[in-house]
């Protein structure tokens, strides 16, 4: 048998083999070890093979039943169907699923619209300069796509299908280049939007928009330190990632632009203002020369755009609180409030001035020179008495904006013909991907739409592109719909199943005994974190990420708030430990995803030893996080105080 076959068997093994020790003799068991023995029965069943789905719900209806029989055997058979039917009409009943058929649904039709060959060709280009400049093209092209499309094994299939033998032909190791287009595919299930996030969300009862801008940087800085390594090794080691050859870096110009370079002008911003002022236009129509100077100007109007942006925000005066309804008063209608003299010190004010309270309080005061008493305003009189003169901008932001200058100016003065024809290969690639993208999150980030909302405003973002790629027709449609509904039917299913599974675990009092055993420990929050996250990463090895949090999440959950650990700090480790499930032999679907589509000469044991340089990266961006919780806890602080 193979290795992985040995592999699997000798886990089940070893999982059957800690019930029958760990857990007493029969005649002794109570119903708490019975639900740590469905536990252990529930892995072994999943690794053997069956419907994850269909196994957490039947396991669970059978102990569900053993639970109620103990109670009262009559009333067993009708308490274990009534819980069915509450669990699944509760599941299906949770407004925060309905975004996961959504944002399915925008991943197919980009998935289906012809992006990624255009885009990891532009992104190969644009990094021709890099160390590894290959691997790091394939890993921002499978950042970008999966994380537009969240479908881990379309991305890394398609890019199999794409770079592997672009690299294999470039001279790349077989195990760099298998490493970086699976870890670089699964980084959609942890940057957003992520079904992954919705699904832990609605297990931990966490809100998805605070795991989104939580998981934002995380994933950044778990793809940049995928890039980092692969430049670092084609630094130290070129064999394994040679530069690329002149060859390769040429792009063809079109024919205007090798008229403007023949007549002496390489770069593109002063040649096409030549070109339209002087005679070099002779053969060149205006127009062309009008749209692709607007094209050159694109990044100094954007980055004009975002300062003009600040400085309005930044600039904006203070907002007056003004209250409705104040009638006007004289200094003399204060009554008994005087200024405490001098040789008494400060002194409480009197009782009817306390009185007075928010609702009577002046909207505005206004101190007379002469005799230094406020003199309260109407509320109608404020905006004449308060000129809303803007503040003056920040020193840092006339820093920013100078540094913007200065990177501008280097900018254009690199900004070739060459570089404005790459350029345009972005804009008809990156550049509707990110805008997309961005506005979903924007939206989901910023509080302007929930994430089913956004998930609407993402399909209808998915079509438009679709159509603008001229790919939208009724066969891309139909199949999408119908990949769709067999994904969401998947995970609503998992939901109903894991829900029933839960609460038979919890009739039989499972979860009490562990969280005693727990607590007996006498853990500090550290070790109970590092146990946490060694059992998740643990596993990772033969079970899926759906897998470990609807059957074990719902067991950690009820041990946070003793230990003073926010859920979203724990989402936040478990969303980045949760990527070994992708990336972790024997069940890495990442790995079998890319031996489907690789050359033969390339074996899985080469893939899996390609892994595991990533997923030692994995495990050192989760102790980043650990030890600078900031990175993924500053967003949602800073957005939703």
């Amino acid at each position: 048998m193979k290795k992985e076959v040995w592999f699997g068997l000798t886990i089940m093994a070893l999982v059957v083999l800690a019930a029958f020790v760990l857990l007493p003799a029969p005649s002794q068991m109570s119903n708490g070890h019975i639900g740590l023995l469905m536990l252990a029965l529930v892995v072994v069943a999943i690794m053997l093979g069956f419907p994850t789905a269909f196994t957490l719900m039947g396991m669970g209806m059978v102990f569900a039943w053993i639970a109620y029989r103990s109670q009262n055997p009559d009333l067993a058979v009708q308490q274990t169907l009534d819980l069915m039917v509450q669990r699944a009409y509760s599941v299906m009943s949770n407004d925060v699923l309905i975004s996961i058929p959504l944002f399915v649904f925008m991943g197919y039709l980009i998935e289906r619209a012809n992006l990624i060959e255009k885009l990891f060709k532009s992104m190969h280009l644009a990094t021709a300069r890099v160390p590894g400049s290959l691997a790091v093209a394939t890993i921002i092209t499978c950042a970008i796509f999966a994380t537009a499309t969240g479908i881990v094994g379309a991305v890394v299939t398609l890019m199999g299908l794409l770079a592997l033998p672009a690299m294999l032909r470039a001279g790349y190791s077989v195990q760099l280049s298998a490493g970086a287009i699976t870890a670089g595919g699964c980084l959609g299930i942890l940057i957003p939007p992520s079904v992954m996030l919705i699904v832990y969300g609605a297990t931990a009862g966490v809100s998805v928009v605070k795991l989104y801008a939580g998981a934002f940087l995380p994933g950044i800085m778990l793809a940049g330190l995928y890039i980092l390594y692969v430049i670092v090794v084609a630094k130290l080691k070129p064999s394994m990632a040679p530069p690329m050859s002149e060859e390769d870096q040429r792009v063809p110009l079109p024919a205007f632009a090798q008229a403007i370079t023949d007549a002496g002008s390489t770069r593109a911003l002063p040649g096409l203002i030549g070109a339209i002022k002087g005679k070099r236009n002779a053969e060149v129509p205006m127009r062309t020369l009008l749209n692709h100077l607007f094209i050159t100007l694109l990044p100094a109007l954007t980055i004009a755009a975002f300062l003009g942006l600040a400085y309005y925000f930044l600039t904006a005066p203070p907002p007056l609180v003004v209250s409705e309804g104040v009638v006007a008063m004289g200094a003399e209608s204060l009554g008994d409030l005087q200024e405490p003299g001098s040789e008494g010190g400060l002194s409480e004010p009197p009782k009817e001035v306390e009185a007075l309270g928010d609702a009577q309080a002046p909207a505005a005061a206004k101190v007379d020179s002469s005799t230094a008493k406020p003199v309260a305003i109407a509320a109608e009189t404020v905006a004449d008495i308060l000129p809303q003169e803007r503040q003056p901008a920040p020193a840092s932001f006339w820093v920013a904006m100078g540094v913007c200058f200065v990177a501008l100016a280097g900018f254009y003065v690199m900004f070739s013909f060459k570089r404005l024809e790459i350029f345009k290969m972005l804009l008809g690639s990156f550049f509707p991907l990110a805008v997309m993208i961005l506005a979903v999150l924007g939206t989901i980030v910023f509080g302007l739409a929930t994430p089913t909302e956004a998930a609407a405003m993402g399909s209808m973002g998915g079509l438009l592109l679709a159509a603008a790629y001229r790919r939208l027709n009724m066969s891309v449609l139909r199949e999408s719909v119908y990949l769709t509904a067999k994904t969401s039917a998947m995970v609503c299913w998992l939901f109903v199943g894991s829900s029933i599974f839960s609460a038979a675990f919890a009739l039989l009092g499972g979860q009490e005994i562990i969280n005693a055993w727990v607590l007996s420990m006498n853990m500090t929050p550290v070790q109970f974190m590092i146990l946490a996250q060694v059992v998740i990463f643990l596993l990772g090895w033969p079970l899926e990420w759906t897998e470990i949090i609807v059957i074990f999440m719902p067991i950690f959950i009820p041990l946070l708030p003793h230990f003073g650990i926010d859920p979203l700090f724990f989402g936040l480790l478990v969303a980045l430990n949760l990527q070994t499930a992708f990336l972790s032999p024997p069940v890495a679907m990442a790995a079998f995803y890319l031996k489907g589509v690789s050359p033969p000469h390339v074996t899985l044991n080469q893939i899996f030893a390609g892994m595991l340089p990533f997923m030692a990266i994995q495990v050192f961006a989760i102790f980043l996080l650990y030890q600078f919780p900031a990175i993924g806890m500053w967003l949602p602080e800073m957005l939703y105080k």
